[in-house]
């Protein structure tokens, strides 16, 4: 982190890249639950569920590309192992073990709710603390709430097939 940027920061850097690794590895995890899932999915509006998965498989890479940038900007080291991100993780990955596109929505309605009360946690401790961290988790958490909608509005369209 730059001269400056250390002087205007008044949060507590060590806690903050604990959270923002965590954050990480949660963006890691969704990317391949999306991914993964829209390769497995059967069922209902099958080609729409894939579609959508493979965007937010797309946005939550970019996500984690944001997150490593402001690690490494703020002194820190991304997780290097993936076999950590479990671990760190809170946001849990949930292998889609049924195919089904309900149930895949389903999952990921969770993982979007969990991400967003990660991303509120880390708007919060930012805001008007550190405001690159707080402007790039605003962001994310945007995204994150349009990916929570797109989830709802599949399962309220699901309810229309008997």
């Amino acid at each position: 982190m730059g001269e400056m940027a250390q002087r205007i920061s008044k949060v507590d850097k060590e806690e903050l890249l604990k959270i923002l690794n965590c954050a990480f590895a949660e963006e890691w995890l969704a990317y391949y639950q999306y991914w993964v899932g829209a390769k497995v999915a059967e069922g209902l509006e099958r080609p729409k569920v894939v579609k959508e998965f493979m965007e937010h498989a797309g946005e939550e890479l970019k996500h984690a590309d944001w997150l490593a940038e402001r690690i490494i900007q703020l002194g820190g080291t991304p997780i290097l192992d993936p076999s950590e991100w479990k671990e760190k993780a809170q946001c849990k990955y949930d292998a889609p073990m049924n195919a089904d596109t309900k149930v895949l929505v389903a999952q990921n309605l969770t993982a979007e709710r969990c991400a967003v009360a990660r991303y509120e946690q880390i708007c919060e401790m930012c805001q008007g603390k550190d405001f690159e961290t707080f402007r790039i988790s605003r962001k994310i958490l945007k995204e994150e709430l349009e990916h929570e909608q797109e989830m709802e509005d599949f399962e309220a369209d699901f309810k229309y097939y008997k």
